[in-house]
C-alpha cells in the first residue's frame, strides 16, 4: 500500500521537472507555465505547494543539495577504498554531473548560483547552506584521509575543502564557456597537487 500522500507526489513532480528545465535554461528564463505544462500539473494548483516562484526556487535548491550531499556521502562511505581514492571518485562524479552539453538538472548550483544569488535572498541563503554542507562533507573526507595516511598533505582540511570547492565551481563554469573538458583536467591536476597526491596517476 502506497503511504505517500498524493500531494507530496505532485509537489515532487513539479520540483523534479523544474530542476531539469531550469538546470538547462536558468531560473529567470523559465516561466511557471512551462514547468507546470511539462509536469502535467494545472497552473491553479501551483500555489497550493509554493507561495511564490522564489519559494519554489528555494525548495528546488534545498532538494537539490539534499540529494547531492546524500550522493557525496555514499561516495565517501564506499567500502574497501581509502579516502584518497574516494575523493578521486567524488571529483570524477563531479565531472560526469557537470556536463557542458546537458547536465539534466544535476548542475543546478552551477547553473543558478550567480543568477539567483542576486535575485532572491531566500534562494541565496539556500545556496549558502547547501554549499556549506558540501564543503563540510569534503573537509570531513580530507580529515579522514589525513588521519589514515592516504592524504599526505598537512594543511587545514576545512581551508582545503573551501579552496577545492571554489576551484571546481570555477572549472564547471569554464567548461561551459570553452565547451571542452580541459578546465576539469586542469582542476584535477591542481587538486592532486593540493592534496599531495601524484600528479599523473590515480590516487593510491
Amino acid at each position: 500500500m502506497n503511504t505517500v500522500p498524493a500531494t507530496a507526489n505532485v509537489r515532487e513532480k513539479i520540483l523534479a521537472t523544474g530542476q531539469r528545465i531550469m538546470g538547462g535554461k536558468g531560473f529567470s528564463a523559465v516561466g511557471l507555465n512551462e514547468v507546470l505544462a511539462a509536469a502535467g500539473v494545472p497552473k491553479g494548483s501551483f500555489y497550493h505547494y509554493f507561495g511564490s516562484k522564489d519559494a519554489f526556487g528555494e525548495a528546488l535548491l534545498e532538494g537539490y543539495f539534499e540529494a547531492y550531499v546524500a550522493d557525496m556521502e555514499r561516495i565517501f562511505r564506499q567500502p574497501g577504498k581509502i579516502k584518497a581514492a574516494q575523493i578521486e571518485d567524488y571529483f570524477a562524479a563531479w565531472q560526469d554531473n557537470q556536463s557542458f552539453e546537458d547536465c539534466q538538472g544535476k548542475c543546478l548550483a552551477v547553473k543558478l548560483g550567480a543568477e539567483v544569488a542576486d535575485l532572491s535572498d531566500s534562494m541565496r541563503s539556500a545556496l549558502d547552506r547547501g554549499t556549506a554542507a558540501i564543503i563540510a562533507g569534503m573537509a570531513a573526507a580530507i580529515e579522514a584521509g589525513q588521519a589514515e595516511g592516504s592524504l599526505p598533505v598537512q594543511d587545514d582540511a576545512k581551508a582545503l575543502a573551501h579552496s577545492l570547492y571554489q576551484l571546481w565551481l570555477g572549472a564547471s563554469i569554464m567548461v561551459k564557456i570553452v565547451r571542452t573538458p580541459q578546465p576539469f583536467d586542469n582542476a584535477l591536476r591542481t587538486t592532486r597537487h593540493l592534496l599531495g597526491l601524484p600528479a599523473n596517476t590515480a590516487a593510491p
